[in-house]
């Protein structure tokens, strides 16, 4: 049965909910502490809010989910149990040795690559968890072949990997049933975690776009869950990402970003490391000096220098890019012909179709005329392994390799260079066998491409442009002729990153960092907002709360000298409205509350003091604040006052040409010219772009303006340069003190706005109970909307502020009459 928290995210998806089945069935749920059992209910109601609770002190876990578990699975002929299993030495994800800490506990949530009978799973699932702490998750074929090798590899990895469909052939048109498979197995990983999770206490870490809205169905069912998520493959520009029609779903699990909605999201660059341990042990295995020793045969022994690429059977790889440069360097150099080897080991493509089958075809033509051309009995100058290796195979061909090439055009963290850079370090045993006794100094030569994850992190590597055919048999012939002491360097060097920057180094600074983002969990209460994949989570303080009409009325009543400072656009006129002058009823509710000689009541904009003249000059007592608090006045008969000195404005004479620029390019955008500032508005132009383009302004303002006495800031669909200095917070200031120099500090404050601007006013009113404000003095700040703010009140819309403002000013109104 389908949990009924995550029914309306699968009907956005597919507009049914499909059944699971058998897969929904129920394992042995874990305990870190004995008899704490947090089962988390499926009523959506009390998915939505989580309050802060306290933790048991206990054992550190991590739940580590991915697509496939790090386990090998094989069936048994006969016995009283059909399967065996054991860990996947090759799997990265087998991170318990690498994390080196018995304090820590690790789950694994994945697939197993074989398939298991129906009858079979609960005996699996048994013995998976009892003897390797795994929760194998498991898909019907069909669902594994839409959700895997139709949406991950036909949608996704190329999009990642900067693939355009253009048409069917290139990856293939998106395909919304393919989607739906993929929101469902994603949903199906998640009912599987919260069988075995202790929300208050676990950290759960998410390997790689197979399960991108995975994180989305996790914090629907427990809004505080300690998650982080690492993308192994490399996110495109933002151009190649939106042509996907699923892009915001995708993306749901957290924008990048420092604050996202009141939570701290760390955005981090962490490269990937190398089981040492495990390719040192690989290395010590008879079998390895036994296959060194072949090739030293068949390589050294002949005079001949062997270059190795080591890559899968796919269109990033660029292989036949790698094989057009081996022939270019054997054209130009006639002297490497007959002595210069290439290896090209080819791994089983991970995903299917005319793409993959294309490759191969391209890659045995070219090295069958590269043979042909160059090659002579008993020497072919390109050898290629179609035929998987084990794993001690492999490292053999980089301990006898003088050269590793790794040409991809476009890949994530490839670990190919740092396994070949620790198997040439090799050991003593296979220093015998090189003839390196006499020299202890190993060396070693990479090239590499510079669209690859590991790049920056190897200095000494020749870095190429894969598709410059000419630079990659250049760099082959510097590594071929670079000297040994120049090599040894480069070698040592790398040797010295990889070594230290290991996998164990990787998982620990992983985790480190998540534990830092989410150590203020607790702290915080949190709300879900939102349906479907369109769900969100909002992390607000305990205290945040809705400002009840009824409190707020019965401390009106009850105090006598009373600042009110409101905001205008979004607080009491709507963001959306087109025309933004006030109504007569505005203008009413304002003129009953300066009516109330109890009342100092601001009016505090962005607009100019012309503009908020010209509107509100019906209101003879209320105070104005125009452009952010710059020009000042406390009754309508009064003269402007400004709050800072006045500063000279030829500033404007740099920024606005600047401004006209984007205007000129960003249609539906405009400039405002105000006395003392100016905004660049794009509200009506397209989001996407407008957003962008305030980007690009904001930078090049801030450089061409950076020694003028001006701030540049960015708002809501406009980008604003306005004097130093100057902020709604200084008016909030300027009229607490004034209040008091009268003998009038006041007993009840409401501060009311909707945006950053206003938070300068919200800071100043709560920092100043101990100033300005009369002793216990009832103090009421209040944004617009449910989000993180510094305000202790909320009020969901501008309906509901001018209700409250009306409710107000009707009290006032009764105590005139009376």
């Amino acid at each position: 049965m389908v949990s009924r928290s995550y029914s309306n995210l699968l009907d956005l998806a597919s507009g049914e909910a499909p059944s699971f089945g058998y897969m929904n069935r129920r394992i042995p749920r874990i305990m870190t502490v004995a008899g704490l059992i947090s089962d988390v209910d499926d009523d959506p109601e009390e998915s939505v809010c989580s309050d802060p609770s306290s933790s048991t002190v206990h054992r550190d876990r991590i739940i580590i989910v991915a697509n496939q578990l790090p386990i090998r699975a094989q069936r048994k002929p006969d016995g009283n149990r059909n399967w065996s299993f054991e860990w996947d030495e090759n799997s990265l994800l087998q991170l318990k040795d690498g994390l080196g800490d018995d304090d820590i506990e690790v789950i694994y949530v994945g697939c197993l690559k074989e398939d298991v009978h129906l009858n079979e799973q609960d005996e699996v699932s048994q013995i998976l968890l009892e003897n390797y702490k795994c929760v194998p998750t498991f898909l019907p074929p069909d669902m594994f072949t839409r959700y895997y090798h139709g949406f991950c590899k036909q949608q996704l990895w190329p999009l990642f990997h900067y693939m355009l469909p253009l048409s069917p052939e290139l990856g293939g048109r998106f395909n919304r049933s393919l989607w739906q498979a993929y929101v469902s197995v994603n949903k199906i990983f998640a009912d599987r975690i919260m069988e075995v999770i202790n929300p208050e206490d676990d950290f759960v870490w998410i390997h790689d776009y197979h399960l991108m809205v995975l994180p989305t169905f996790l914090r629907k069912r427990f809004n505080r869950v300690k998650l982080g998520f690492f993308l192994h493959s490399p996110f495109p520009s933002s151009e190649i990402y939106k042509t996907l029609p699923v892009r915001e779903e995708l993306l749901r699990r957290g924008y990048i970003g420092i604050e996202y909605y009141g939570r701290t999201v760390s955005i981090k660059i962490l490269p990937v490391g190398i089981h040492m341990g495990q390719l040192q042990s690989v290395l010590r295995l008879p079998k390895t000096e036994e296959k060194v020793c072949e090739l030293i045969r068949q390589f050294s022994d002949r005079g001949r220098t062997m270059l190795l690429g080591v890559d899968d059977m796919d269109i990033f790889k660029g292989i036949s890019l790698k094989l057009l440069a081996m022939e270019q360097l054997l054209m130009q150099h006639p002297e490497y012909q007959g002595k210069v080897v290439l290896v090209q080991i080819a791994n089983p493509a991970r995903g299917r179709g005319k793409d993959v089958k294309e490759v191969q075809a391209e890659t045995k033509a070219t090295v069958k005329r590269i043979n042909e051309s160059f090659g002579k009995p008993g020497y072919d100058p390109v050898i290629l392994i179609e035929e998987p290796l084990e794993f001690y195979e492999r490292v053999a061909y980089y301990v006898v390799a003088e050269c590793c090439l790794v040409t991809a055009v476009r890949d994530g963290m490839n670990l190919i260079p740092y396994e070949y850079i620790i198997s040439r370090q090799g050991n003593e045993t296979l220093d015998k066998v090189l003839g390196l006794a006499s020299s202890p100094k190993k060396k070693s030569m990479l090239v590499v491409s510079e669209f690859i994850g590991c790049s920056p992190s190897l200095s000494g590597a020749i870095r190429v442009n894969p598709w410059n055919v000419d630079a990659v048999a250049d760099a082959m012939d510097t590594a071929l002729e670079m000297a040994d002491s120049e090599k040894q360097l480069r070698h040592e060097k790398h040797y010295r990153y990889v070594s230290t920057h290991d996998v164990g180094y990787w998982a620990r600074s992983f985790l480190q960092d998540l534990e830092r983002t989410c150590s203020d969990h607790v702290r915080r209460r949190w709300w879900g907002i939102g349906f479907g994949l369109s769900f969100r989570v909002v992390a607000l303080d305990p205290n945040f709360r809705k400002l009840s009409m009824e409190h707020i009325v019965s401390a009106y009543k009850r105090t006598t000298t009373r600042a009110i400072l409101l905001d205008y656009d979004g607080t009491l006129m709507p963001q959306a409205s087109i025309d933004k002058s006030p109504t007569s009823k505005s203008i009413e509710i304002l003129s009953s509350l300066c009516r109330d000689k109890n009342n100092v009541v601001f009016l505090v904009s962005a607009r100019s003091r012309k503009t908020l003249n010209e509107w509100f000059s019906p209101c003879e007592n209320l105070g104005i604040a125009a452009e952010h608090g710059y020009f000042l006045r406390m009754k309508r008969d009064e003269e402007w006052e400004t709050c800072v000195p006045a500063i000279d404005h030829s500033w404007k004479q740099i920024a606005e040409p600047v401004m006209k620029l984007y205007t000129e390019t960003t249609d539906g955008s405009t400039i405002e010219d105000k006395e003392t500032a100016l905004v660049w508005c794009y509200e009506d132009a397209d989001p996407d772009f407008g957003s962008c383009q305030a980007k690009e302004l904001l930078d090049h303002l801030e450089s061409v303006l950076a020694n003028e006495p001006v701030t540049v800031k960015s708002g809501q669909n406009n980008v604003e340069v306005k004097p130093q200095g100057v902020s709604k917070g200084l008016v909030a200031k300027r009229l607490l003190s004034a209040m008091q120099e009268k003998e009038m500090s006041p007993d009840f404050v409401l501060c009311i706005g909707d945006d950053r601007s206003d938070e300068d006013m919200f800071e100043v009113i709560t920092s100043s109970m101990a100033g300005p404000i009369a002793p216990r003095a009832e103090v009421f700040a209040c944004t617009v909307g449910r989000k993180p703010s510094k305000a202790k009140y909320y009020l969901d819309d501008t309906a509901e502020i001018v209700r409250l403002i009306q409710g107000l000013a009707c009290v006032s109104e009764q105590r005139v009459l009376c």
